[in-house]
């Protein structure tokens, strides 16, 4: 990587920072915004995201190492454990953590949970207010309050990760937080995340977009072929899509294939923008009973 150190006058500074929060704040949609383009799918339900992402934003004096994690949330059923702990361990070992909220929210027992837990380490915690293109600013000031009452925040920084308002005075603050160290990635990577990982995701989020109620949850995509083609100008790709019962599969499917169809014609799209190439997109749908509550499908699915 070649970084000009010497025209900013300081040391190049690299770390870890962890983005929590409670489900649904906009902890994938920050990421998104902050790396200019989308590795993390975002979806108006909870447990949208399920395994720790990592995001790599990179300028002339800092690498941030961003880990999207799961919404903290009372777990119920193996699965629902496993993102909670993907997203509490990202809370250790980092360099600093960024509390996500929603501007229009009160501080509840999930905040209060979660920042018991973050109390009870060492690492700094920055407060991240988001949403604030949804509320007065007067209506702000009482939350920035009650927080402020509650825990002793390294800073207080209210945005809108939709919009991107005050998104660049956040990532000051983040690289003002980070220690002196040399980048770890090349500084035109954005993530270390697989392809077909990111693939399988927006399969999946065009599924929780267009379904209702517990069929979101029960699904799981695995890519089983990824094939580039006609030097790389066609890309086919074939996916599973798991669901937990016949009756979802049936949802799926839609009426003579009309669902499918609609969601390998969404997700084509996007997957067409992440890979730069034109697609041929298959997908099936397969019932594994009770795959959420299986160690063995839940390591088969990537969930370990």
């Amino acid at each position: 990587m070649t970084v000009e150190r010497e025209e900013v006058g300081q040391a190049f500074r690299c770390g870890f920072v962890s983005i929590v929060g409670r489900p649904n704040v906009g902890k994938s949609t920050l990421l998104n915004q902050i790396l200019g383009q989308k590795i993390a799918i975002t979806a108006n339900k909870p447990q949208t995201t399920r395994n720790r992402i990592l995001g790599i934003h990179t300028t002339n004096v800092a690498q941030t190492l961003f880990l999207d994690t799961p919404g903290i949330h009372k777990p119920s059923g193996k699965l629902n454990r496993y993102m909670v702990e993907q997203a509490l361990s990202a809370c250790r070992g980092v360099d600093l953590v960024l509390l996500l909220v929603e501007a229009h929210d009160s501080l509840g027992g999930g905040d209060d949970f979660i920042l018991d837990v973050l109390a009870q380490g060492s690492i700094p915690v920055m407060l991240v207010i988001n949403k604030i293109d949804q509320v007065e600013k007067e209506k702000l000031l009482p939350l920035i309050e009650a927080y402020a009452q509650r825990f002793s925040f390294a800073q207080i920084v209210p945005i809108s990760a939709r919009d991107g308002n005050g998104v660049q005075r956040l990532l000051q603050e983040v690289e003002r937080c980070l220690p002196a160290g040399q980048p770890l990635y090349p500084e035109d990577m954005v993530t270390d995340l697989p392809e077909r990982f990111i693939v399988a995701e927006m399969i999946r989020e065009k599924i929780l977009r267009r379904t209702q109620q517990e069929v979101p949850y029960g699904v799981a995509v695995q890519v089983e072929q990824f094939e580039e083609r006609s030097g790389g100008d066609l890309v086919s790709i074939q996916a599973v899509i798991y669901v937990t019962r016949e009756a979802h599969k049936r949802i799926l499917v839609g009426k003579g294939g009309s669902m499918i169809r609609q969601l390998g014609t969404d997700a084509r799209h996007e997957i067409e923008r992440l890979l730069d190439a034109k697609v041929y997109l298959e997908l099936f749908v397969k019932v594994k009973k009770n795959w959420i509550d299986s160690d063995r499908f839940l390591r088969e699915f990537g969930y370990e």
